[in-house]
């Protein structure tokens, strides 16, 4: 998303924002950019020439406390330099006093008016935390996100292999639900994704032969959550695909997978019909954390056989006598 406007600020974050309307009502469909957000106090005193306008505004005590300190008239010059910019917006942070002067310009300029029950540093970090996953670089894919002992498995592989299948098994074994069939991939920063299901579809699986069930209500609070860190794709093939000549033995050669420019761990599993996917999936998930703490094992056997295909050392003493 590169733009959002006021009034989906308002639907979506308006209450975990504190947020209420005061005036400028008309000016709900501007839109904001960027998450950051910008104090205007050198702008009030007339110095415009580093004003980052295009963020939303935010007056705090500091900046209240400035205006309350001028007469009424040199108080409205000041704002109107402040209005005179096509900002989205203007939020008023704490309990302070509303100059009856705000309201009238937001009206006048149709720039909303909000304010915000929150100080000006607990809204300015909840603000930037919303609009940062809304401005984040995102992709849709196909496939289905579980949180198995804290990894998050990402299954993928052509439709009708069994993902949602797996998906359902790793629950019923305590492990949790984030999205089944589109999953929504974020970049939070040059390293890591974060996914989540689309709203509508939030706790909800399809299997094939039984249809829609909502995994939240038949596994209690437990068995989903909201979010998780993409760490590894695992791709279920068929076994019969000729391409699995190319699948990884021995896990020494690992193959990634790339998410909006962050490579990702991926392992191709062939399936058929008995194997035990669930078991081999918490065997991935409990090796990755292995390998985070150090322990690679493929490379450490590895170094074993090396080790034992080397020839004994020579005794030197023995070819002395």
């Amino acid at each position: 998303m590169t733009e959002l406007p006021l009034k989906s600020l308002l639907d979506q974050y308006g209450r975990r924002l504190g947020l209420r309307l005061l005036a400028g009502e008309k000016g709900l469909s501007r839109t904001i950019n960027s998450s950051d957000a910008n104090r205007p106090g050198l702008t009030l005193t007339g110095f415009v020439e580093v004003f980052t306008f295009n963020q939303v505004q935010i007056l705090g005590n500091h900046e209240l406390e400035y205006l309350r300190s001028l007469p009424p008239a040199r108080r409205m010059q000041s704002l109107e330099i402040l209005y005179q910019f096509e900002m989205p917006c203007v939020v008023l942070t704490g309990r302070v006093r509303l100059f009856p002067e705000l309201r009238a310009l937001a009206d006048k300029f149709g720039i909303p008016l909000l304010r915000s029950e929150f100080d000006t540093t607990h809204f300015s970090h909840l603000l930037h935390f919303y609009l940062a996953d809304e401005f984040a670089p995102r992709v849709i894919v196909h496939g289905t996100l579980i949180d198995v002992h804290g990894v998050g498995l990402l299954f993928m592989g052509r439709s009708a292999i069994g993902k949602s299948e797996v998906g359902l098994d790793l629950i019923v074994r305590g492990h949790r639900l984030v999205a089944d069939d589109t999953v929504i991939i974020t970049r939070q920063s040059q390293e890591i994704l974060i996914a989540r299901s689309p709203e509508a579809l939030e706790d909800h699986m399809e299997i094939r032969g039984v249809g829609i069930v909502d995994v939240r209500r038949l596994f209690g609070v437990g068995g989903t959550r909201r979010r998780k860190r993409v760490e590894l794709v695992v791709n279920l093939a068929d076994w019969n695909d000729e391409k699995l000549e190319e699948v990884e033995r021995l896990g020494i050669d690992e193959k990634t997978r790339t998410f909006l420019g962050v490579e990702i761990p991926e392992l191709t599993i062939p399936i058929y019909p008995g194997k035990n996917i669930t078991v081999i999936a918490e065997t991935i998930a409990l090796n990755y954390l292995l390998r985070l703490g150090g322990h690679h094992s493929a490379k450490e056997f590895d170094k074993r056989l090396l080790r034992r295909m080397q020839p004994p050392a020579e005794d030197d003493n023995s070819e002395r006598g």
